[in-house]
């Protein structure tokens, strides 16, 4: 469905910025760029980097023309996770630094959604510096989006990236399991209730790092058994997550009690080689 609604969006966002001049251009162009990040949502589970990127790039380039800075921030944050989900960690690092140091004089004046797209940008640096290992580094960027999300009100939900107090708890799980620290991402998983999380994708999403958490502690019965609330919960999030496939792939050939259970997982979400899991 929203397949075929994003091209009359983005004609109908075009078409604005190209009729506006002055502040309602800059409006229409900070509109632009959302539209871009929505497709940028949907092409992220296409067989189509090239567009992806492209993509990518004119939000970018629109949320630079409309001056807002969180339209430049929700461009900056899907740019970093689309350079490290391709392994390009230094290109991570820079997109996330500059609009971080950008942003940052404007904190003590901003409103609610540009304190927390600084601290959504916090937690993505911190996501890249635990994919590479840096430990300290990780928790120093965790800790200051902590801070930020403790500022803002309790029933604050943002809905692009989701930052908010209770997504935390969340993020927390995903450190630990990116540093590989299997006892360490359990215990933060148990701290964390998912049935707070207000989006279901998103709650989803976090199901699926508390089965990575278990993987990692081979406890393997627990790991599919959240598996298959994440996939009650949110079965689009875990058909289109590798990380759920690849755990349910390895599950079919497991522990044979567990097998029957892992191949109706499989079916239901879609079965992809191991060869392909891995590009």
């Amino acid at each position: 469905m929203l397949g075929g609604l994003l091209p009359g969006l983005i004609r109908d966002a075009q078409a604005a910025v190209r009729m506006s001049e002055g502040d309602a251009r800059r409006h229409a162009q900070a509109a632009l760029a959302e539209v871009l990040n929505l497709c940028q949502f949907y092409l992220a589970y296409q067989p189509d980097a090239a567009l992806l990127w492209r993509v990518a790039e004119r939000s970018m380039a629109a949320a630079q023309e409309s001056a807002d800075p969180r339209a430049i921030g929700g461009a900056a944050w899907l740019l970093t996770q689309a350079h490290r989900d391709a392994g390009e960690w230094d290109a991570a690092e820079a997109v996330n630094r500059d609009v971080l140091e950008y942003l940052e004089p404007l904190l003590a004046d901003a409103e609610d959604e540009v304190r927390a797209i600084w601290g959504a940008l916090q937690f993505e640096a911190g996501h890249t510096a635990a994919r590479r290992d840096a430990h300290g580094t990780a928790w120093g960027h965790w800790a200051r989006a902590d801070e930020v999300a403790a500022r803002l009100p309790a029933d604050y939900y943002d809905r692009m990236t989701s930052f908010s107090r209770v997504i935390m708890g969340p993020h927390a799980v995903t450190l630990d399991v990116e540093l590989r620290r299997g006892t360490d991402s359990v215990r933060a998983a148990r701290r964390t209730k998912a049935g707070l999380i207000p989006s279901r994708p998103r709650r989803g999403r976090h199901l699926i790092e508390v089965a990575r958490a278990h993987h990692l502690a081979n406890d393997a019965v627990t790991a599919l058994g959240t598996l298959e609330q994440a996939h009650r919960e949110a079965p689009e999030t875990t058909r289109y997550n590798g990380y759920a496939k690849r755990i349910v792939l390895e599950l079919t050939e497991g522990p044979p009690e567990l097998r029957r259970r892992a191949d109706v997982l499989a079916d239901e979400i879609g079965r992809t080689s191991r060869s392909t899991l891995s590009r």
